[in-house]
């Protein structure tokens, strides 16, 4: 019987997963089954964007998957049982939604992250996210209604923080946008790195609030540690992401975060057949350092899951490569970049690209990324391998190659 493999989340990890996975095996051993809420691709990268009034590219994966043999689940996904191998669905390609479980016989989980309120007062019930498409959009209408002159704020000074705030500085300059950071602004990047981000922060008129940590949020305002009170119409939370709830409710072993425990091979350390890529894994790097959550590192953890997975299906070589940094890539606008080079554990050193260049370099990344999630066979050989021991779908043993 086929083996039954299950992608939970069409994100950038999981649709790069199922689409490697779809070019390396045959479609007579194995079932690829892509669970995700929405029928199109989200270019999560771009949410700044999209926030800001700008329309993206239509990415639907039926287009995408078209012919590869990977099948789309329209589902939200409301449970995992790793003991017994299924996932509780409810389907959302229908007028009536039907709830069932899903069998595997392995799991990949790509679930990812959202965003992360991080505990602070009021800020569920005021501020606004744009970890994904349903917060970006919900921010898009409220900017659309506020008039010029007012303020708003923009809470975290991260890569997130500081591309939300330089786009609506940029498309919103009837607006007063500020940026409030837990730190000193840019302080991960180069000198030279620094200096470019207050320069163009300068510019485009964003007032900085540094070593500012935000410990409220009302409506029309937010309160930081010391008790300084900032004005602000529109509160916009960037402090970091938090990983999907759904592993830390099973019995997979999880860090403190709720991320799944992998090994190299991003396979679970207590559950071997369930995978884990993306934001929802703790995936160690260089230095023995976890990855951060972000595209960079996430595209990596996928390629290594596909490729150990047809691996032991079909008793090739378990793949051996490292994963590491190689840059950060900032978009300050349209018209403004900066790219910081990193060592391989993701620190800063003294080269970077700066300006239109740069602009434009990270452009072609974010395409490149949308590109490799339509296109997972890069670098791969065309000739499909053969499962061997052909595994039925009780779970037996695959024998694992040498």
């Amino acid at each position: 019987m086929q083996h039954r493999i299950v992608v939970l989340g069409a994100g950038y990890t999981g649709a790069i997963a199922a689409g490697r996975l779809a070019k390396r095996l045959h479609r007579e051993d194995v079932t690829i089954t892509l669970v995700n809420a929405e029928p199109d691709f989200v270019e999560r990268v771009r949410m700044h964007q999209l926030a800001t009034g700008q329309d993206l590219k239509p990415r639907p994966f039926s287009e995408m998957f078209a012919g590869t043999g990977v099948h789309l689940r329209l589902a939200k996904i409301t449970g995992v049982d790793v003991d017994r191998k299924t996932v509780t669905l409810t389907d959302v390609d229908s007028i009536a939604p039907e709830s069932g479980a899903l069998a595997y016989d392995t799991l990949i989980y790509a679930l990812g992250s959202g965003w992360n309120a991080q505990g602070v007062p009021g800020t569920t019930e005021h501020a606004y996210e744009i970890a994904g498409r349903p917060g970006a959009l919900r921010l898009r209408e409220r900017l659309a209604r506020l008039g010029g002159g007012q303020t708003v704020i923009v809470v975290g000074g991260g890569l997130t923080g500081v591309e939300a705030a330089t786009e609506l500085a940029e498309a919103r300059p009837d607006l007063d946008v500020a940026l409030a950071a837990a730190g000193g602004l840019g302080d991960w990047l180069s000198p030279k790195g620094r200096d470019h981000l207050r320069k163009v922060l300068g510019k485009l008129g964003i007032t900085v609030y540094e070593h500012a940590q935000v410990t409220a949020v009302e409506a029309d305002h937010v309160t930081t540690a010391d008790g300084t009170i900032i004005p602000a119409a529109v509160t916009v939370w960037t402090t970091g992401f938090a990983v999907h709830p759904i592993a830390e409710a099973t019995a997979l072993e999880v860090t403190g975060t709720g991320q799944i425990v992998v090994d190299g091979t991003m396979r679970s350390v207590s559950h071997p057949d369930v995978y884990a890529i993306g934001d929802a894994a703790m995936v160690m790097g260089p230095g023995n350092k976890p990855l951060r959550m972000s595209c960079a590192s996430g595209t990596p953890t996928a390629w290594q899951a596909a490729d150990a997975i047809a691996a032991r299906l079909t008793g090739g070589k378990l793949p051996n490569a490292p994963i590491r940094y190689f840059n950060q890539c900032i978009s300050l606008g349209r018209k403004e970049g900066l790219i910081q080079y990193v060592t391989a554990d993701d620190r800063a050193v003294k080269a970077v690209l700066t300006g239109r260049v740069a602009a434009v370099y990270k452009e072609l990344v974010c395409k490149g990324a949308a590109w490799g999630v339509a296109n997972p066979m890069l670098g791969l050989p065309t000739r499909r391998r053969r499962v061997t021991g052909r595994r039925a779908t009780t779970g037996s043993a695959v024998k694992e190659p040498a």
